[in-house]
């Protein structure tokens, strides 16, 4: 999925769920850029600070996106790192 899908599904999600009530990042392993939900659930590719930043590889947040890969799970097994507010992050899965 290209970046911008990317964004487009998360913007489409984070739409619909509460406000994180923080901001959260994903940086991409190899560069292939940032997906950045802000504290009123915009999303954006620009790679500014964040309360939490998520460090995965894209096919990863990919997968979590369309369900094949639980949240959880991936950060468990170590397919995702997390930096900063780690309550930030559990709230991830109320918006995958």
């Amino acid at each position: 999925m290209s970046l911008e899908s990317t964004t487009a599904l998360v913007q489409e999600k984070a739409a619909q769920a509460d406000s994180l009530g923080g901001s959260i990042k994903f940086a991409f392993t190899g560069g292939e850029g940032v997906v950045v939900i802000d504290s009123s659930n915009q999303v954006s590719n620009d790679d500014v600070a964040a309360d939490c930043t998520v460090n995965l590889d894209k096919a990863v947040f990919d997968a979590i996106l369309s369900g094949e890969e639980n949240a959880i799970g991936a950060f468990m097994g170590g397919k995702m790192q997390v930096e900063g507010d780690m309550g930030l992050a559990m709230k991830l899965q109320s918006l995958f």
